[in-house]
């Protein structure tokens, strides 16, 4: 059975609903429903976890680094950041696979003072500046000299006596060229007056192994990776080359209390993202960085190795004033001491 309603009713009806026909209605359905989406896709990132990669080999300092900055950004991220080691070619293939990554927010560059070096040590590193957006600096470690165990010298008098009076008979290690041991050596060598012989290693790791081993005789590094050997006595430790002392070593004098004005090298560390990746996404990096430096555990794993973080250059502004500062001022420095692009 078949009921109509009567004329008044179904007009009532058809004079209720919306009129799709209208011009001004479906532009703001349009917009309210564009809103709607554009709020969901940025509430998405990170979907899943996000990759820091580090341009060298594992058990390093940087490596070191990252590894606990990875878990201290953590909870404000809201994913898992996973280090992943892409060493070589003193971090220039790492460097490089991040400025050739999509840039989407899921990759980043933990890398250190080897950013600014690399583009006069190279002549074809892979990448500029200009291959990144900055999220910003993270911190700042000094580097200390050391020797083998039963290296004939007690003091840093001593060692330079030593190495001017056998300066063939001397050799110095460092983690490849570009690397922070390679920059300190290059600034000791020039500061003493002696070439050297140098033996570069593929990462941090082997070299310390060697030196332990009393294979080689000095290696200039970074406080993350040598003060635990200082502090357990295995190697011979003779000065450092910050402004001032090291908390965590107060027995080291500085280069510059021992003598030599203007020595001074911190290995400062910076976190990258490819270029073109999404504002929002550097975002979120950036207040995840900021969190990760204020993490209690973080800021005491990092004192007990000498390192000094950087809370007020956590920022794409100051990284990128840094970097634009440091490229002429390392260009410079291998031009005097003859270091040629590779």
């Amino acid at each position: 059975m078949t009921f109509a309603l009567p004329e008044m009713h179904q007009r009532s009806i058809q004079e209720t609903k919306p009129s799709m026909k209208n011009p001004a209605l479906k532009l703001t359905t349009a917009l309210v429903l564009g809103t709607a989406l554009l709020g969901t896709a940025a509430a998405q990132y990170p979907e899943r976890a996000v990759s820091m990669v580090v341009p060298f080999s594992a058990g390093g300092p940087t490596d070191t680094v990252a590894r606990s900055l990875a878990e201290a950004m953590r909870p404000t991220l809201g994913q898992t950041i996973l280090v992943e080691n892409k060493g070589g070619a003193g971090g220039t293939i790492g460097v490089s696979h991040v400025a050739r990554s999509k840039p989407d927010g899921y990759t980043m560059l933990l890398m250190h003072i080897g950013f600014s070096t690399a583009q006069s040590l190279y002549k074809n590193p892979g990448y500029s500046s200009d291959s990144f957006e900055p999220i910003g600096m993270v911190l700042d470690v000094p580097m200390t000299i050391i020797a083998r165990s039963d290296f004939p010298a007690d003091s840093i008098q001593e060692l330079v006596e030593y190495v001017k009076a056998n300066p063939d008979k001397v050799s110095l290690a460092n983690a490849g060229i570009g690397a922070a041991s390679h920059l300190c050596g290059t600034m000791f060598s020039r500061a003493i007056g002696v070439d050297l012989l140098t033996i570069p290693y593929k990462g941090t790791a082997p070299a310390i192994n060697d030196l332990l081993g009393k294979q080689v005789d000095i290696l200039c590094d970074q406080t993350t990776n040598t003060s635990t050997h200082i502090q357990a006595g295995t190697v011979k430790a003779y000065a450092v080359t910050s402004k001032e002392r090291v908390p965590t070593l107060p027995d080291l004098p500085t280069m510059q209390e021992s003598g030599y004005d203007g020595f001074e090298i911190g290995i400062w560390h910076g976190l990258w993202a490819p270029k073109g990746t999404p504002q929002d996404a550097l975002d979120k990096l950036q207040k995840a960085l900021q969190a990760g430096l204020a993490d209690k555990a973080f800021q005491e794993r990092m004192a007990g190795l000498g390192a000094q973080l950087l809370p007020d250059r956590a920022n794409p502004d100051a990284l990128r004033a840094h970097v634009d500062q440091q490229v002429p001022q390392w260009a410079e420095l291998f031009k005097q001491a003859g270091v040629e692009p590779q």
